[in-house]
């Protein structure tokens, strides 16, 4: 039953819902709080007079980790409550989002000892729409199509480099590691872009414990995977720019980001300079090649001084998490398909069971591309079939919040159920 439904003969709406449902799990999980039948009707009141309500810094901080707590695809959650929440709610200009994305990295990078950090900026408000990020993650390199057809950089960012060169951009240097700025639209003003100072882009040169000439393949990666393309959902209030880290998992960056066909490709590079034989798939070259690429990752970041973690041991801490919420009463999600690593995955134990997937708030949730980004990622599209790809290959997977074909997860799905069976 509603506590709204007392003060008013109509039936309460879906905000009022929701925010009561937020308000009751606020006061359930912090007992210290007091006031929750005046909490409720205050926030009644403030929906009825403007159409939404506002959270109180508290109340903002614990939905922050609760999403955190909630997202499905994230193994990283046994961390939840130590996440750093920064309310800058006040903030609606895209030259103020920037200067906080800015702040935010400086905190989260620590010099290498990654805190995970969410900054909030303001939320939208009926008529009102606030500001949003382009960028899927803070910190991206550029992707720009060559006239033999191949990609130098990222082709996951192709569409986003196009739309920064329209911007006024200039391009960057020209490699293959050359960070985008932030594109940010704010209602009011032109989308505008953003250079990130050098000094809170923290990279990685990776080497090899082994083999000397790893070094010359010229790879890095930047050290905070902070997603910035999710609306944060807290209680029937969005809050679309809300970018938000943990620290890296070595497979995401050496299995994916650098190993996927659509992504750096660099699997039948490092295969080629290890000697192998790459004649038949039967030699598992691409295995030996992939395991030598996230041991480059794993081992740059720690002699660098740079937090990271592997595989192996996320896997057994998210299970440790799975068990505390699960003796807290409190349903977990996770996709199997997220959870289980990209490379061993019947090595670890987070394979050998099924997982519950309820869509729950507070939460993490992806939303449409902005039309006009969707616009450049046509265009990138229409060349991707002309130089012989298809749109399938250029799906991609991001760091922190891996993306990845359906495809792909269906089957892992099917693994996991043949497992279970």
């Amino acid at each position: 039953m509603f506590l709204f439904g007392h003060f008013s003969s109509s039936r309460p709406t879906e905000l009022e819902s929701a925010a009561e449902d937020f308000l009751r799990m606020f006061h359930a999980e912090n007992p210290s709080a007091d006031g929750l039948t005046a909490r409720l009707r205050q926030v009644r009141e403030e929906i009825r007079a403007d159409g939404t309500y506002r959270h109180t810094e508290e109340e903002l901080a614990f939905g922050a980790r609760v999403a955190w707590r909630n997202s499905g695809r994230c193994i990283g959650r046994l961390y939840w409550r130590s996440l750093r929440v920064r309310d800058r709610r006040e903030v609606r200009t895209a030259e103020g989002v920037a200067a906080e994305c800015v702040d935010h990295l400086a905190q989260a990078t620590a010099g290498g000892r990654i805190r995970p950090v969410v900054t909030v900026f303001a939320p939208d408000r009926p008529g009102r729409p606030a500001p949003r990020i382009w960028n899927d993650q803070l910190i991206r390199y550029a992707g720009r199509r060559k006239a033999d057809g191949a990609v130098q950089g990222d082709p996951q960012n192709l569409a986003l480099t196009r739309a920064a060169r329209a911007l006024g951009w200039h391009g960057g240097a020209g490699t293959p590691f050359d960070v985008l700025p932030l594109v940010i639209e704010a209602p009011g003003e032109p989308v505008r872009w953003f250079e990130l100072p050098r000094e809170v882009v923290l990279e990685v040169p990776l080497t090899h414990p082994d083999f000397p000439w790893f070094a010359d393949l010229g790879l890095r990666w930047h050290a905070v995977p902070a997603v910035s393309d999710m609306d944060l959902e807290i209680g029937g209030i969005t809050y679309p720019a809300a970018p938000f880290n943990g620290w890296y998992m070595g497979t995401e960056i050496g299995a994916r980001d650098l190993g996927d066909r659509d992504r750096y490709d660099m699997v039948p590079e490092v295969a080629a300079r290890l000697g192998l034989d790459t004649s038949t798939e039967s030699t598992l070259w691409r295995d030996r090649a992939l395991v030598e690429l996230n041991v480059a990752v794993l081992h740059s970041f720690g002699e660098a001084g740079v937090s990271i973690t592997d595989h192996h041991t996320e896997s057994r801490r998210f299970l440790t998490h799975l068990a505390r919420e699960e003796g807290a009463g409190r349903r977990c999600p996770a996709e199997w398909s997220w959870i289980v690593p990209p490379i061993s995955g019947s090595a670890t134990p987070v394979f050998h069971r099924l997982y519950d997937e309820p869509d729950l708030r507070p939460g993490f949730v992806r939303r449409p591309v902005p039309s006009a980004l969707r616009n450049f990622d046509r265009r990138s599209t229409v060349n991707h079939h002309k130089s012989g790809h298809t749109p399938g290959q250029r799906r991609a997977a991001g760091a922190a919040s891996p993306g990845g074909d359906h495809g792909r997860q269906e089957q892992r799905r099917q693994g996991a159920r043949a497992q279970a069976g």
